[in-house]
């Protein structure tokens, strides 16, 4: 699981522009948006289509539920691993 969290880490760095961040400095259980990493949701715009390019995950956009598996990089990996496993 290590592998997808670093693979994630290194897409939000490159997708959002975040060249003052290394893969070390995300928390892996902390929250992307507001008090932890603090994406907004300009950023969960950009950070949702490249998941959608990278693992070929469908999103359902503005979903409560969406909002919790964007709500660290440990709860997105899981959300991708799942759809990869539905969709296998």
């Amino acid at each position: 699981m290590e592998n997808i969290h670093n693979e994630i880490k290194e897409m939000i760095i490159e997708s959002l522009n975040l060249e003052d961040v290394s893969k070390d400095e995300i928390d892996t259980d902390a929250p992307l948006f507001g008090d932890g990493l603090g994406l907004d949701s300009i950023d969960a715009l950009e950070l949702g289509l490249a998941v959608k390019n990278r693992y070929g995950v469908i999103l359902s956009a503005e979903s409560e539920q969406m909002r919790q598996h964007f709500f660290s990089v440990a709860t997105l990996a899981a959300f991708i691993t799942t759809q990869r496993t539905m969709s296998a």
